[in-house]
């Protein structure tokens, strides 16, 4: 990769007005090159820059399994522990006989859902790759867009309606995207007694340096925040959320699947501590097993072919997709990492210590890479 080769093709993205402006990082090792174009807004308001902040979305995730891990390697928790100990409203969840059955076709799970289903993302609830199945609607009244931090209840709240919709399929045995996520959130937050935004801080930005990570971005800083847009019309870009709108003030629900705020460095602080085995500084934050199972494919082929549309045939450890196959130039197996609904991307290559992190405030269309996701991967491969 060079610099000018990732420039010019951001910049073409930036002049056909299919995004205001990116920013592009990609380390290896402690060579770093980073590239910003375009602007803040839309229209030309301010030129975009290095520390530009910008919702990261499902770039969350990770961070949130790696704190969930954090419990674990301190013994407070233990990956084959049932969540109902912290969670009572999952105590008894029912499944729908076959995925495609009506709501109420249901028996009763064949296990507690543990601690280990929701880091892995098997807990039961979720979207497969077919969203027209009758659980998975009932699912989309109770688990809202997390690029609108908004549109969820209070975390009791939420939890209660969600223990009244029927599992897609039973524990552990499917791969399904999202709502495990927020499901750590709360876990951390009863099991530590502390607020999941008060958790992250202590235990992970500020250790790591993370000081522009947060779910909601003060005013002092919100100069530096990027407009988010969906994708209009004639491709031109439509005004969602600007800089004083949802992130001006912690949601109710904080969101641990897709509600934190941060820029290129901040992600790529988080990355080094994983390529650094959990050590950051001479600390240590996570035990090198935790580590080593979080950037592992915990998935089997079948979990894997249930969830093709998110994952396109590739593994997941925890909190991240792991590339098993090269079926694209830049999926290297070990590589780890996500995709954020608001355009965004970070992954990280264990074998060769190479970090890559993409930050548009264009939304995703749909679960499949944008073609500027696609052609950053390629110029960085």
């Amino acid at each position: 990769m060079t610099v000018t080769a990732l420039r010019a093709m951001l910049d073409r993205y930036v002049e056909d007005g299919r995004v205001p402006g990116a920013v592009a990082l990609v380390a290896r090792g402690d060579d770093v090159e980073a590239v910003a174009v375009g602007h803040r807004h839309a229209g030309g308001a301010q030129p975009m820059t290095r520390d530009s902040l910008f919702r990261i979305a499902s770039l969350t995730k990770p961070v949130t399994a790696a704190a969930v891990l954090t419990l674990v390697d301190e013994g407070r928790i233990a990956p084959a522990d049932p969540v109902a100990r912290w969670l009572p409203e999952l105590a008894e969840p029912v499944v729908v006989r076959t995925p495609a059955a009506a709501v109420d076709d249901v028996v009763p799970a064949a296990r507690p859902i543990t601690v280990e289903d929701l880091l892995s993302s098997r807990t039961g609830w979720g979207f497969p790759s077919d969203f027209t199945l009758p659980a998975v609607t009932a699912l989309f009244e109770v688990q809202k867009d997390g690029r609108a931090p908004r549109s969820y209840p209070a975390p009791d709240d939420w939890l209660a309606a969600l223990a009244r919709v029927p599992l897609l399929y039973q524990p552990g045995e499917a791969w399904l995207y999202g709502t495990s996520s927020d499901l750590q959130g709360l876990l951390i937050a009863r099991v530590s007694g502390r607020t999941l935004p008060e958790f992250l801080a202590e235990r992970i930005f500020e250790p790591l340096g993370m000081r522009d990570t947060a779910f909601a971005v003060p005013a002092a800083d919100r100069d530096r925040f990027t407009s988010y847009y969906r994708p209009g019309a004639g491709s031109v870009p439509e005004l969602v959320d600007g800089p004083d709108g949802d992130w001006s003030r912690v949601p109710a629900f904080p969101s641990g699947q897709g509600g934190l705020v941060s820029t290129a460095d901040d992600w790529l602080r988080f990355a080094r501590l994983l390529l650094a085995g959990g050590e950051t500084r001479g600390r240590r934050l996570l035990s090198a097993a935790s580590v080593s199972r979080m950037t592992g494919d915990r998935l089997t082929a079948r979990q894997r072919e249930i969830g093709r549309l998110f994952l396109a045939g590739q593994g997941w450890g925890y909190g991240g997709q792991v590339d098993i196959a090269r079926t694209e130039p830049w999926n290297v197996p070990g590589r780890y990492g996500w995709v954020g609904g608001t355009g965004t991307t970070g992954h990280l290559v264990p074998a060769t210590g190479t970090v890559a992190v993409l930050l548009t405030q264009v939304a995703m269309a749909d679960p499949t890479p944008t073609p500027l996701m696609r052609d950053f991967w390629r110029v960085t491969a």
